[in-house]
């Protein structure tokens, strides 16, 4: 099958005319507020670890067992920096969120800009407005990409929108259009799988 007509059948909206979660896309620059159990401080190199930790910037959240800067930052600085967090992660958006066993939060001008998520699986959900339905997304590692609003999803990757189900070895979500690509350059050696579930027999 070539790789346009691949494209074409596994790219489906999961709810047509559904509402933009645009906040969760294109978050204000809003103040970072940050909590946590208890902070260990290196006064040599001014590097924090932090225990029981939230972050939190508007509807978007991050917590985790520990978060620690890493590249290109010191102490608090939100300016252009990569944290990373272990443990029970969490980071919540605007009806949707990603839990996994650790992750490397990326932020840009004090805005989290991308999201890199890794377990046995990661795990993505977003509540679909139109239909109150779960969409539910697993993968070994999930990308987020707040500026565009792409989830993206690979190795050994699954998606539903609490009827039908894809799988692919690598499957992008958009969470303002609520819709899923499988792109037939990232699948390696795999197949795409659709599961339809058609809707139960109308009572006599």
């Amino acid at each position: 099958m070539a790789a346009s007509n691949l494209r074409a059948l596994v790219l489906f909206a999961l709810v047509s005319g559904s509402q933009a979660i645009a906040a969760a896309a294109h978050p204000a620059q809003q103040p970072i507020l940050l909590d946590a159990d208890s902070t260990e401080v290196d006064l040599r190199t001014n590097n924090a670890v932090f225990h029981k930790v939230r972050i939190t910037q508007g509807n978007t959240s991050v917590s985790a067992d520990q978060g620690q800067a890493t590249r290109h930052a010191s102490g608090l600085d939100f300016d252009n920096s990569v944290w990373v967090f272990r443990g029970n992660v969490k980071i919540t958006m605007d009806q949707a969120q990603l839990t996994s066993e650790d992750a490397a939060i990326t932020f840009a001008n004090k805005v989290l800009a991308k999201a890199v998520a890794n377990g046995k699986p990661a795990a993505f959900e977003q509540r679909i407005a139109k239909t109150g339905k779960l969409a539910q997304g697993r993968a070994d590692s999930i990308e987020y990409d707040v500026h565009d609003g792409m989830v993206h999803l690979s190795k050994d990757a699954w998606v539903s929108n609490g009827e039908d189900e894809i799988r692919g070895e690598s499957l992008k979500y958009n969470v303002i259009a609520q819709s899923i690509v499988a792109e037939a350059s990232e699948q390696g050696s795999q197949r795409i799988h659709i599961i339809i579930t058609p809707p139960p027999a109308a009572k006599p």
